[in-house]
């Protein structure tokens, strides 16, 4: 046996405390994937105790010309009822299921309402839908999933429509 002395590393570990959700927000756009989202927060939220918050995004167009704000208002203020109407019947279906807490449509960039609405109500865990493009049609439409993961303070849960559970 040699006596030479022995390589040492040395790791330095960081304390991590991490806890499981209490708070998660859904985002969604009404669609198949956000309501495969909502049935995957809803059971999860079921078997941590936690409660589900819900946002709907409604994008706000740009405008070149002052006269068409005032068609765009009303325009806005029908989908902004249409949205919370449909935010009502999402969460009446799931009623029982887990506890609810804020539910609520938002007008902007759907990227920046998530990211706001998580600040604003101290989420653990954010839950959406992503319709998994790839190529041009991503490159072209975006991808408001991938930009919430990148920028969200909390871990961010994506299901598509390819997601299958028993």
């Amino acid at each position: 046996m040699a006596s030479w002395p022995r390589p040492v590393r040395i790791v330095h570990h960081k304390a991590v405390m991490m806890k499981l959700a209490t708070n998660i927000l859904v985002a969604t756009d009404f669609g198949e994937t956000a309501e495969l989202a909502l049935d995957y927060a809803v059971l999860l939220a079921a078997k941590l105790d936690a409660k589900v918050h819900v946002v709907h995004a409604i994008s706000t167009p740009e405008l070149g010309l002052p006269e068409l704000g005032v068609a765009v208002a009303s325009t806005m203020e029908r989908l902004v009822r249409e949205g919370r109407a449909s935010l009502d019947q999402v969460i009446k279906r799931q009623h029982g299921r887990a506890r609810f807490g804020e539910a609520f449509v938002r007008t902007g960039d759907a990227r920046d309402v998530v990211l706001q609405a998580s600040h604003e109500l101290a989420i653990d865990l954010i839950v959406m839908g992503t319709h998994g493009r790839q190529g041009l049609s991503r490159a072209l439409l975006g991808s408001v999933a991938e930009s919430v993961v990148r920028s969200a303070r909390c871990p961010v849960l994506t299901v598509n429509a390819k997601a299958v559970w028993l």
